[in-house]
């Protein structure tokens, strides 16, 4: 087996960091070869960049590069909007990109391009790029899949040919405000909103599993990621975030990945794949008397999945358009100038708005000007 190169993107995140912590425990399997990250944590960076003595280091805020290139001599700092991309360029046999947002496009196709497997973490380059990341992709299995659901997708797709494949089944834990109705969700505070069941993760990502507008950004994901419409990806509520996705194949057969919840599994499968990586994760406690329970959506009270199949539905940029809105709105509800409720009536409203574009249309500029307007005009409608 030999030993693959490493990147990492978004080093300073919940993912970034529990990667580094997996890489740690196999020197003789893989190589750390360099570290990307915002600036807002240049202790952490720092201190990673330090205990895996990577040659280079890339950070978006160029003021806090500045600080870094001062406390890392002889280590290669890159500085700017493009670092992360210019980083994920280099050629790693691996790169992770668990950066947060679309600001995660470009890196993503940069990685492509260059030849590396992509294990993507950051799902919204793929929503928003999603006919630009496709055309980048040079090889069968260079993206693979870190998000919990599509890497339990993808271990499951396994079992079957494509042609035997009936649905994608995405779990969906149900968040803080299971159970709430439409009312007492649109009054939601940050608090409520942040203090998810089952999953520690950043508080973009926490606020989206409570809207389940993270299940509707999974949902473009999968469609994306395994060439599968729409309209045959299910969506069910599984609170207790074992069972992690679920393939339907024609024959009736439902093949199922299970596992306590941990981030570290799909991971290290991204940093491995095809290939598992032993001890990765707990597995579960067969032992122990438990119960799996499964619920339908309510679409009435949680409306995010609907409107991501509208999206899809419309044209090759609304996706974008649905991102881009839903991020301007959680930064909104997030310094609490708007309501929880307001985040994705806005996203209805922008989607509505957008007039779109064909998928042959869809050139890097399109996409960067569809991102400008949506933000624009979000935050436009967030103001009245």
């Amino acid at each position: 087996m030999s030993r693959r190169t490493v990147t990492v993107l978004g080093s300073t995140g919940s993912v970034g960091t529990q990667a580094l912590e997996l890489l740690a425990r196999d020197p003789s399997r893989f190589a750390l070869v360099g570290l990307s990250a915002g600036g807002g944590n240049v202790e952490l960076l720092v201190e990673q960049a330090r205990a895996h003595r990577v040659p280079v280091v890339a950070v978006a805020d160029v003021v806090a590069a500045a600080v870094v290139r001062d406390l890392l001599p002889g280590v290669e700092v890159l500085s700017g909007p493009d670092a992360a991309a210019d980083l994920a360029g280099r050629g790693a046999d691996v790169v992770l990109n668990a950066i947060t947002g679309s600001v995660g496009l470009l890196p993503t196709l940069a990685a492509l391009r260059a030849g590396s497997t992509l294990a993507l973490a950051n799902k919204e380059s793929l929503v928003v790029g999603g006919a630009l990341v496709r055309a980048a992709t040079v090889r069968p299995d260079q993206i693979v899949p870190v998000d919990s659901e599509h890497s339990a997708i993808a271990q499951a797709l396994r079992s079957g040919a494509r042609a035997e494949v009936r649905r994608l089944v995405l779990t969906a834990s149900g968040g803080p405000f299971r159970g709430w109705s439409a009312d007492a969700v649109a009054r939601a505070t940050p608090e409520q909103a942040l203090a998810h069941p089952t999953w520690a993760m950043g508080p973009v990502i926490t606020v989206n599993s409570a809207s389940l507008m993270n299940k509707g950004l999974e949902l473009i994901e999968a469609h994306l990621l395994f060439d599968v419409p729409v309209d045959d990806v299910a969506v069910v509520v599984h609170p207790q975030s074992v069972v992690h996705s679920m393939v339907e194949f024609v024959d009736g057969s439902t093949i199922a990945q299970a596992s306590p919840p941990d981030m570290r599994l799909p991971i290290a499968l991204g940093l491995a794949w095809p290939e598992r990586v032993a001890g990765a994760a707990s597995p579960c406690d067969w032992s122990t008397a438990t119960s799996w329970t499964f619920e339908p959506l309510d679409e009435v009270v949680f409306p995010a999945v609907r409107l991501a199949r509208e999206a899809v539905a419309a044209s090759a940029t609304h996706p974008a358009v649905y991102n881009a809105a839903n991020e301007e709105g959680v930064a909104a509800f997030l310094a609490g100038r708007i309501a929880f409720g307001d985040v994705v009536t806005t996203v209805e409203k922008v989607l509505a708005e957008h007039e779109g574009t064909t998928a042959d249309g869809t050139t890097l500029d399109v996409v960067l000007e569809v991102e400008r307007w949506a933000r624009a005009r979000a935050n436009e409608v967030l103001a009245v």
